[in-house]
């Protein structure tokens, strides 16, 4: 009995109290012929007999009425809690869970995600920040953050944070007094680098842009770490070049701890975009968060 319909006990409970099909199906705002096919697919499903019915009149059979008696508390609980589903849609609630960058989740989260819960207190935010590539969906997460060439193409993207970055160069100028300052990205190969590893992959390559001219270059140095903190202290201290995020080496230059080199082999490239799966039934929660972003990028357009 776990998969009777739940409409078809709603249908025998408005015409049992009702007794008319006629009277209910204008209560409910359906024809009085459906109400008698919902009536007759549950007493074939029951087997029992639960109105009695002729041109006059319905009223229930006995066992229609320990049934309505039983049922109607029941209906009435199924309705208040779906009509509290009401307040999700005017006043978002609930937790949503977010997979970001960790340069995301240093430069421009914050002070998004504080605004964002200023304005909707009833929504509890987990955000995690880490630079592995997963499936989002199948970890857990309501939606992610990821530059372009990392999304999945059949995932719905919204622009978030700032829409164009730039990635610069730079170094401690005691190591530039050691050493010497590159004029050439291809010099690096002869200096210690500071480089950047994901978790799941080996360190990538630097890349850079001048003009129509593009280079790859595997340099060496001698350290890798996955913490971006790390790695500017690492630069500062004077144990070799960085190439990251201008956002990132900004404080550090400003403060005449680093300073730019290769400053005409700059890579600019587009801003990170928020990810998640469909529009269909969102979770109030992630659709408050959605609107809220758009809102962010036509604030800032």
């Amino acid at each position: 009995m776990d998969d009777l319909p739940l409409s078809d006990l709603d249908a025998f409970t408005a015409i049992a109290r009702e007794r008319s099909f006629r009277a209910a199906a204008r209560k409910r705002g359906v024809s009085p012929s459906s109400l008698s096919d919902s009536l007759r697919r549950l007493e074939e499903r029951l087997g029992v007999r639960l109105l009695n019915r002729t041109t006059r009149s319905v009223t229930p059979t006995e066992a229609g009425e320990r049934l309505l008696e039983r049922l109607a508390p029941a209906l009435g609980e199924v309705v208040s809690a779906l009509g509290q589903l009401d307040s999700f849609k005017d006043s978002p609630a609930g937790t949503l869970r977010l997979n970001v960058p960790t340069i995301a989740a240093r430069l421009f989260m914050p002070d998004l995600v504080s605004r964002f819960l200023a304005l909707y207190p009833q929504i509890k935010l987990e955000v995690l920040g880490e630079d592995d590539f997963i499936d989002v969906v199948a970890a857990g997460y309501d939606a992610g953050i990821r530059y372009d060439e990392r999304l999945e193409r059949d995932m719905i993207a919204v622009p978030i944070g700032p829409r164009r970055q730039r990635y610069i160069t730079a170094a401690a100028p005691g190591y530039l007094a050691k050493r010497g300052t590159p004029s050439h990205p291809r010099d690096l190969l002869d200096h210690d680098c500071i480089r950047h590893r994901f978790l799941s992959r080996a360190p990538f390559a630097w890349e850079f842009d001048r003009g129509e001219e593009s280079l790859l270059l595997s340099v060496t140095g001698p350290l890798v770490a996955n913490s971006i903190e790390m790695e500017v202290g690492a630069a500062v201290a004077g144990l070799g070049v960085i190439r990251t995020f201008e956002e990132v080496l900004a404080p550090a230059i400003r403060r005449g701890e680093l300073v730019p080199i290769l400053e005409d082999w700059v890579s600019e490239f587009s801003g990170p975009f928020l990810y998640y799966a469909s529009r269909k039934h969102m979770p109030p929660a992630l659709r408050a968060f959605v609107d809220f972003v758009k809102a962010e990028a036509r604030r800032g357009a």
